[in-house]
């Protein structure tokens, strides 16, 4: 097995209200990309492989970094939060928060029903989720050398609980508190991948920089 640094896209088009508005890069998600990339350059970071998700706001970072050779994998892909939430809005009456701090006690409860099949015809199941994040990061740590993964939130948040045996409020506070840009690392330790980094920021860590450490 191989470490994996997972890396969340730059900020998205946070105005967005569905799906497909959400998946671009913002100005600010575009300049995260920029200095995630001068920084690993900086620092001679290593890897030998790279992949991320086939969501244009993945590429888009990927792009920024100025990262070559990359893999994209539809497994690395996010869930489709936007579409869960509205079933959960049309189907038990939870209002879809507008700032971000609503969200602190929405998502669990998204959470905890799309886990337990409450929500009827979801864009794919809470299981298929768990198991094409995990069918992905194993195929991945299986490979040679070190890998950067350029995907999202959730999915980074799922691959944390299922390291940590989180249950679904767990992974929910793990996804809720990661950062536009941030890095993440999984690393082999006793046959299994074990976090040892997590919502790290090194790029964004210059007062004058303190502006870009978002959230949505």
């Amino acid at each position: 097995m191989t470490h994996i640094t997972l890396i969340r896209h730059g900020q998205a088009n946070t105005g967005a209200r569905d799906e497909a508005s959400y998946d671009r890069l913002s100005d600010l998600g575009h300049q995260q990309a920029r200095w995630l990339g001068a920084h690993l350059r900086d620092t001679r970071a290593y890897y030998t492989r790279v992949y991320c998700g086939t969501l244009t706001r993945h590429i888009e970072t990927a792009a920024g970094m100025e990262l070559e050779s990359v893999v994209q994998d539809p497994r690395l892909n996010e869930m489709e939060y936007f579409n869960l939430a509205e079933a959960m809005q049309d189907q038990h009456g939870l209002e879809i928060p507008t700032e971000r701090e609503g969200f602190v006690d929405h998502m669990p409860k998204v959470f905890a029903a799309w886990a337990a099949d409450e929500i009827a015809n979801p864009p794919e199941s809470w299981r298929d989720f768990e198991t094409r994040t995990r069918s992905a990061l194993t195929e991945i740590a299986a490979g040679d050398g070190p890998a950067l993964v350029v995907t999202s939130g959730g999915l980074i948040a799922m691959a944390m609980g299922q390291a940590m045996g989180l249950d679904t409020t767990g992974t929910a506070r793990i996804a809720l508190a990661i950062m536009n840009s941030s890095l993440h690392r999984l690393h082999p330790i006793g046959g299994q991948l074990s976090p040892v980094l997590f919502n790290a920021v090194p790029h964004l860590e210059h007062p004058e920089r303190h502006y870009a450490q978002t959230h949505l």
